[in-house]
């Protein structure tokens, strides 16, 4: 059996899909009516750049949908492989909105303009230069929350994304972070600040999470077709209601990769495909589990993979 999984940021790349967008004419229509609905030109900016305006949240979110449902309809189209036989589909942060269209839960045209005020809502909910991120490299989650309860009178940090065994990424203001790299370093435990500009996933977001309840609550969900995986309990849903709640909690709440692929392997998931830009996922599950094979749609000639 196998599952599907759509990639979040840090996958972006000025050029991404650009193999896909010269050969075939409905990619193009897609990335003709993205402009259409977000009114600007993010076609231009995934296919040419320049990276530092694709890396900002607020185009990031929805240039990384965009080529993820583009390459979902290339290996739909173009090839014979079922992909609606899989048994779930799972994405890490905005990636759970490609999987829920992709799902056919959410319309594109909901997505990718929810993506856009998910993007910035996320961007503006703390002051630039204020909050960040940081990676932990080669602990375990038990480990780090332990040094954030034992510390949680110098500093407060939060636990962002439990991505695999031994990455762990923190969210917190920068001050603090600064004390929890320090500490982290005393324990000898590696530690690099990551080059984004708002601390995801984490209490900080909370502005960001009013707003997305307002967006989410006026949207026509439908059923998926196919299980996602939530990243806020790392099980199925599939409930419209129960949707909508875990996307709004999904906000300010750890993604629980590790988790999700453990599930997911725990019922019998021997394959993933990674339908998007990059290979950061089948990475991240490589560092789970090095038995379960590994597929990445980037190019034409991925297509033979399958």
């Amino acid at each position: 059996m196998f599952s599907v999984l759509f990639p979040g940021q840090g996958s972006q790349s000025p050029g991404m899909a650009k193999i896909f967008y010269d050969n075939f004419d409905y990619v193009k229509t897609f990335f003709r009516e993205a402009d259409d609905l977000l009114n600007s030109s993010i076609s231009k900016l995934i296919l040419e750049g320049p990276k530092d305006q694709l890396d900002l949240t607020e185009n990031t979110q929805p240039a990384i949908f965009l080529v993820s449902y583009c390459i979902f309809h290339v290996l739909k189209r173009e090839t014979s492989f079922d992909i609606d036989a899989a048994k779930y589909f799972a994405g890490h942060s905005l990636g759970e909105y490609s999987a829920l269209a992709c799902a056919e839960s959410l319309t594109f045209s909901q997505t990718i303009k929810l993506l856009k005020k998910r993007g910035y809502a996320m961007q503006s909910a703390v002051p630039k230069g204020q909050g960040g991120m940081l990676a932990v490299l080669g602990s375990d989650i038990e480990i780090i929350n332990e040094i954030l309860r034992r510390n949680k009178d110098n500093f407060i940090c939060y636990v962002a994304n439990d991505n695999s065994v031994g990455q762990i990424v923190i969210s917190g203001n920068n001050k603090d972070l600064e004390k929890f790299s320090l500490e982290l370093m005393n324990n000898k435990i590696k530690n690099i600040k990551l080059p984004v500009s708002a601390p995801f996933h984490c209490r900080l977001m909370k502005s960001a999470t009013k707003i997305m309840e307002v967006e989410i609550s006026h949207l026509d969900f439908k059923s998926p077709k196919i299980d996602i995986i939530s990243n806020v309990t790392s099980e199925p849903v599939n409930e419209v209601s129960t949707i909508r709640k875990l996307l709004i909690s999904q906000i300010e709440k750890p993604v629980r990769w590790r988790e999700i692929i453990n599930y997911m392997i725990n019922k019998n998931i021997n394959k993933f495909i990674e339908i998007g830009p990059g290979k950061v996922l089948s990475g991240l599950v490589k560092r789970i589990n090095r038995n379960v094979k590994l597929i990445q749609i980037n190019d034409l000639e991925d297509l033979k993979k399958l």
